[in-house]
């Protein structure tokens, strides 16, 4: 037997039909993911806010390390000159030819009866120019080879007894130390008392006859000019002096 409802439509209990009843998880999950939407925009703003204001921090603290800079380069400038001048006399300084030495090489590899009149020297490696030498040929330029271009030059104006001293101290002058070539300009015998001047034949490059070196047991001696070229400046330490040349034990 069925039973039968006596209330009226309006009046029974509502029963929920499966197609509408699944509609309220449906706006359930709407409003979840609008509400993670949301959380993940105020998120978002968040972190763009954070990177705005260090972005503002960076560029105040970059301004500030500009002005420093800007404020410390006088130091800056002053240190590069400083900088600058140093390594400038460090090159001059290694440049430097050591006229010293020069001078303590020939008191000991000249001969004993040969002694100098006048001396000059040139550290660009040009003729050296030679003072007080009336007469005499200007000197010429060195025919080596070998010769450094641009090396120091000497010139040397001197007297001695004889040719022969004249040419052991055109030897010995090739053992100063850097020493690349040595030539003899002129070589001439002085003007005998009474008598004309008698010129070697080593006096036909030009030399005239120099009566200013004297005469030795009655003999005029000879004045001679010797060009000696060293090797171009490098700016390495030089070597150590031989003991024959007045160096160190």
């Amino acid at each position: 037997m069925n039973a039968v409802n006596l209330l009226p439509e309006k009046h029974r209990p509502r029963k929920p039909t499966g197609g509408k009843g699944g509609s309220g998880y449906v706006l359930l999950g709407v409003l979840g993911a609008v509400l993670l939407g949301l959380v993940g925009y105020v998120f978002t703003l968040n972190s763009i806010n954070d990177s705005k204001s260090k972005t503002t921090e960076a560029r105040v603290e970059a301004a500030r390390l500009s002005d420093q800079a800007n404020s410390l380069g006088p130091y800056g400038d002053f240190a590069k000159i400083k900088a600058e001048r140093v390594s400038e006399v460090k090159d001059l300084a290694s440049q430097r030819f050591d006229y010293e030495r020069l001078v303590l090489e020939l008191a000991h590899v000249l001969p004993s009866d040969v002694w100098l009149t006048s001396a000059s020297a040139d550290t660009g490696g040009g003729d050296a120019a030679t003072p007080g030498a009336a007469g005499a040929a200007a000197p010429t330029p060195s025919a080596s080879p070998t010769a450094g271009a641009g090396g120091p030059t000497l010139t040397l104006q001197g007297c001695a007894r004889d040719q022969s001293q004249v040419a052991v101290t055109l030897v010995r002058l090739r053992e100063l130390q850097g020493a690349s070539d040595v030539t003899l300009d002129h070589s001439t015998r002085g003007t005998e008392s009474g008598s004309a001047a008698q010129s070697t034949p080593a006096a036909s490059q030009g030399g005239s006859a120099d009566s200013g070196c004297g005469t030795t047991d009655g003999k005029p001696n000879y004045a001679f000019q010797a060009n000696v070229t060293f090797a171009p400046l490098t700016g390495e330490s030089p070597d150590k002096v031989p003991n024959r040349l007045g160096g160190g034990a």
